[in-house]
């Protein structure tokens, strides 16, 4: 599979929305809410954002947010699942967000997802269970850094 992983555009929000609104876990609870303005901040104010493009779709996409420090959104079309699709943009995310002086970033998942398994694998440490039930990770530049050979 030919697959480019880019920095995000304004122009891209939309298909971005598509593929968060297919996901069949971590679904919205109120898409209402994640607007296409919100989209727009977060990745031309807040942070950085980057899309995976096959056959010239957009079938993933990542935002990091350097103002909360977190992993704002890191979604893939169901039907991209499984091709390490994701681990990609997780990379791209993690090495720009430290390389901006970051010490740690941090996200929450619903528990018994494959987005949990995806983050312990990545060696991410748990860090609380939230009041929504959602598992908090956290991620120590110096544990980023010194796991790069690995990936």
């Amino acid at each position: 599979m030919d697959l480019l992983i880019r920095e995000a555009e304004t122009d891209d929000i939309n298909q971005m929305q598509r593929i968060r609104r297919s996901v069949k876990e971590n679904i919205l609870l109120r898409p209402e809410q994640v607007t296409d303005e919100v989209c727009r901040a977060y990745i031309t104010r807040r942070g950085k954002g980057w899309v995976a493009v096959s056959a010239n779709q957009i079938v993933g996409f990542a935002i990091a947010d350097l103002l909360e420090n977190n992993v704002w959104a890191l979604f893939l079309h169901p039907d991209f699942e499984d091709r390490g699709i994701g681990k990609k943009l997780h990379n791209t995310l993690l090495d720009w967000y430290f390389d901006q002086g970051k010490e740690y970033i941090w996200l929450s998942t619903e528990p018994r997802t494959r987005a949990e398994a995806f983050y312990r694998r990545q060696q991410w440490t748990e860090t609380a269970r939230l009041p929504n039930g959602e598992i908090r990770f956290e991620m120590a530049s110096q544990t980023w850094i010194k796991n790069r050979h690995d990936r």
